[in-house]
């Protein structure tokens, strides 16, 4: 279970994304952590994993990890791209556990979204995408409780092409990204 006010107080938030917030009383309530979509869990993160790629101070402010990504160490963090946007319309990238870093959603909303095909993300170096083999997917426990919740509260379905809202993030995002990450890690 997640304390909410643990939560806030962890990101050094007063307030969090309603969206946030909903997910994690539906993750507290009627799922769990990894139940609704593979691999995928609200965490609190002490930011450990971000200092592993730079122990800057404003790099570690501006990112508010706040979920795992996949049942291998990967994971989400907002972005605070210092554009004034409200922080549910901010973007969130994904940190692989191999290397990669990645925007992947335009903000919280579109993530929740991504999260309605059920399975984990891979983060590799190079590329991040969503892959569901025919033969070997197992579909998450609560998956269906989660597609209930998000066309009820958000009137979205189940993401049919996740690929392409990591497209339009990326175009939207990327190149800004990119360049402040590089301010604080240079891959050579």
């Amino acid at each position: 279970m997640i304390n909410i006010i643990d939560f806030k107080e962890n990101l050094g938030l007063s307030e969090i994304p309603v969206e946030l917030e909903k997910l994690i009383y539906f993750q507290n309530n009627i799922s769990s952590f990894e139940n609704y979509s593979n691999g995928f869990g609200v965490f609190i993160d002490d930011k450990s994993g971000l200092r592993s790629w730079s122990e800057d101070e404003d790099f570690l402010n501006r990112l508010l990890p706040f979920a795992q990504a996949n049942g291998t160490g990967s994971f989400y963090a907002i972005w605070n791209d210092e554009t004034n946007n409200p922080l549910n319309q901010m973007p969130i990238v994904v940190f692989g556990d191999e290397g990669g870093v990645h925007v992947v959603a335009e903000n919280i909303l579109k993530l929740l979204h991504l999260l309605t095909y059920g399975t984990e993300i891979w983060v590799e170096y190079d590329q991040t995408y969503f892959y569901k083999d025919d033969n070997s997917y197992e579909e998450p426990e609560d998956l269906g409780e989660y597609l209930k919740w998000m066309k009820g509260d958000y009137n979205l379905g189940q993401v049919e092409e996740p690929d392409s809202l990591i497209k339009t993030a990326q175009e939207k995002h990327k190149e800004n990204f990119d360049k402040w990450f590089g301010q604080y890690f240079n891959e050579n």
